[in-house]
């Protein structure tokens, strides 16, 4: 079954060790919400444990509080700038990127780099088999560990320092979240799924898994059991 995270493996010394550059930021961008188109800003705000200041996926609770992409994915399928919606794009074929990684962006900001990105329906909308093209090419997500101002064209450096990763299969999150729901509460399938990261259409998937993953007693709808607390997952992501 799996496991809750570790805590950070440092590297000797206790600090962050020796970076490797990647190269600069291309572009940033903010999207306030799901209405509103991409916004290009020069300097995005680092809020750390919550995401990038005005975003619409900026949440402590979530491990996607920002998308990176990368510029080679652009280039090989010839896309539209902006087509994956990322906040920040990097000039790095970002599904070489292993989950777990630290990235320094610019002079202060650290992400911790989550899972890769599903590619999705939307992709498809825009150019039919897109998705399927693009694959691990989508992007990877990642939570903000700490704050500060990113601009375009900072540099972004990746640190010797690496965290447990976290999979890319959205059941074996759910399975790790549910192991950490304590005795005598119950989570709610949308919270469920705010904790891994996935669209709340997945709901309706996440009782018969619950159940096939043994732990049908700890999720529940929303309004079912309610003399049970409800668990919210504040330490998923310590």
């Amino acid at each position: 079954m799996a496991q809750p995270p570790d805590r950070t493996q440092r590297s000797p010394g206790g600090g962050h060790g020796t970076p490797d550059a990647l190269g600069p930021i291309l572009a940033l961008t903010v999207r306030r919400d799901p209405s509103a188109a991409p916004h290009a800003v020069a300097v995005a705000h680092a809020v750390a444990g919550a995401g990038l200041d005005s975003d619409m996926h900026a949440d402590a609770l979530s491990p996607r509080q920002v998308l990176l992409a990368g510029a080679p994915a652009y280039r090989r399928h010839d896309l539209a700038p902006g087509t994956m919606r990322e906040n920040i794009l990097l000039d790095v074929d970002t599904a070489t990127l292993a989950s777990g990684t630290l990235l320094q962006l610019g002079a202060s900001v650290i992400v911790q780099l989550m899972f890769h990105c599903e590619a999705c329906g939307y992709l498809d909308a825009r150019s039919p088999g897109l998705a399927r093209a693009i694959g691990r090419e989508r992007g990877v997500l990642a939570r903000v560990l700490r704050g500060g101002a990113v601009h375009e064209g900072d540099s972004v450096r990746r640190l010797a320092t690496t965290l447990a990763p976290w999979p890319d299969d959205w059941r074996d999150r759910v399975a790790r979240i549910l192991a950490q729901v304590p005795d005598s509460m119950v989570v709610e399938y949308r919270q469920l799924a705010r904790l891994a990261g996935i669209q709340a259409v997945y709901c309706r998937a996440l009782p018969a898994l619950a159940r096939k993953l043994g732990f049908a007693n700890r999720a529940v709808a929303q309004h079912a059991l309610p003399e049970l607390p409800r668990w919210l997952g504040e330490t998923v992501f310590d």
